[in-house]
């Protein structure tokens, strides 16, 4: 699928920014994560690092840039080059969430709302693979594309000041989970007992641009025995590796 080129613009003394048109869209994620790796694989007279959101890449260099027209030029060759598309590899995830209304804050609310039983929410909520798009927010917290729009709910008017780490929210057309104890204002509908940030570890989260996540429904026994396996350091996340 063929893209129009981007905005570029210098955002800074230290970095470029390219910006496409304001969609969620995977297709366009994965065009953006193949320009990715060609950047990084590529730009080897100085040092940059490449972020991506949903529509834009930010290249940070790590000095002034001098030449800013000149940096924009190569940037423009990168593009123009970018034919054969590498097989980038990613992961298919699968993590367990606890339903039980003691983590589902916000289940009834969202059940009036949207007119929708709480055993249909669970079922919406699990079924779709959700693409992984870009982390933010809260380090290692994952922006999800995917969720069936019968959950769509905008968030609550007036956040709470302490969200549980684990919990899994709505906010919008978004779903997501809180990867620590933090200010909110998702919808809470669940908790995940397996941790998907950690920053003592080496790789503080396992997630990446273009990784795909399934929910699975645990009952609050299961959850309470993974919350024991993950504290004694036996809990193995499930996932599989796949190639785009």
């Amino acid at each position: 699928m063929k893209f129009e080129k981007p905005l570029i613009q210098p955002l800074g003394k230290q970095a470029i920014l390219l910006s496409w048109q304001e969609n969620i869209d995977e297709n366009l994620l994965y065009h953006l994560l193949q320009l990715k790796n060609n950047i990084q694989q590529n730009y080897t007279k100085v040092k940059v690092e490449v972020i991506n959101t949903y529509n834009s890449l930010l290249i940070n260099y790590s000095s002034t840039i001098n030449n800013i027209y000149r940096e924009i030029s190569v940037v423009e060759k990168l593009m123009d080059s970018q034919r054969k598309k590498a097989h980038l590899q990613f992961y298919q995830f699968s993590l367990p969430v606890c339903y039980d209304q003691k983590f589902g804050l916000d289940l009834e609310e969202l059940s009036q709302q949207n007119q929708l039983e709480i055993s249909e929410i669970i079922q919406l909520h699990t079924q779709p693979n959700y693409t992984i798009f870009f982390k933010g927010f809260l380090p290692g917290f994952l922006y999800l594309g995917g969720l069936d729009e019968k959950l769509h709910i905008s968030r609550k008017k007036s956040p709470r000041l302490k969200v549980e780490k684990g919990a899994v929210g709505i906010g919008e057309k978004q779903t997501g989970i809180y990867p620590q104890i933090s200010a909110g204002g998702w919808q809470l509908i669940g908790n995940c007992p397996v941790p998907i940030f950690e920053v003592n570890q080496q790789k503080p989260s396992p997630f990446q641009a273009g990784d795909k996540l399934k929910f699975e429904a645990v009952s609050m026994e299961d959850y309470q025995t993974i919350q024991q396996e993950v504290n004694q350091g036996t809990y193995q996340l499930k996932k599989e590796v796949y190639e785009h």
